[in-house]
């Protein structure tokens, strides 16, 4: 199945490089927007009103800085694996790559869940910087965990309709295609 290959090449690729105002990748951007909240937050001045001033960071946004990484990592290791075809070490199985996309999912709805129940509504703040970082982190970690959710699928899908769990995840080997029917000289003549 090379069409459902080359969507998941596509997915993996809208997955890094997203079209919005950010014009970079949504994990990176979402990296950036967690690293800088970070910073932020460990470099409180005593007059900010945030926390009485005083330096602290919050572990939801740590969460999806660790899950940023890894999901940066995962996709460009897939794309290459794809692109290339590789098909050498268990890990460039459609198995590894459903588990993978699997953790990777997790780990993102968990963060996004939290990050949402705690600041999903900042509309009353919004004239100051450190809200619109928050509200931005919200909408590209969605935004994120929605490719994910699509990946996820269409391994799953492909694995479990061709048998192909231990097949290369790159996806151009499986029963299907390997098929051609017998030609015989009645449909391609005698040339004698």
């Amino acid at each position: 199945m090379a069409f459902l290959s080359r969507v998941r090449f596509s997915l993996y690729c809208i997955l890094l490089i997203t079209h919005d105002s950010y014009s970079g990748l949504f994990s990176v951007v979402l990296l950036g927007l967690t690293a800088a909240r970070i910073h932020y937050t460990e470099n409180l001045s005593p007059d900010d009103p945030l926390n009485g001033g005083y330096r602290f960071y919050d572990p939801v946004v740590a969460e999806l800085l660790a899950t940023s990484i890894l999901v940066t990592l995962w996709s460009m290791f897939a794309i290459h694996a794809i692109y290339t075809r590789r098909d050498h070490l268990i890990v460039h199985t459609f198995a590894a790559e459903s588990i993978a996309l699997f953790v990777l999912f997790v780990m993102w709805l968990v963060g996004t869940g939290i990050a949402t129940s705690m600041w999903g509504d900042l509309g009353w703040c919004h004239q100051y910087s450190p809200c619109r970082l928050l509200t931005a982190l919200v909408a590209i970690a969605w935004t994120g965990w929605v490719f994910l959710f699509f990946l996820l699928g269409a391994s799953l899908m492909h694995s479990l309709v061709n048998r192909a769990w231990t097949e290369p995840m790159h996806g151009h080997l499986y029963p299907r295609d390997s098929f051609m029917p017998a030609q015989t000289s009645e449909y391609h003549g005698s040339h004698a």
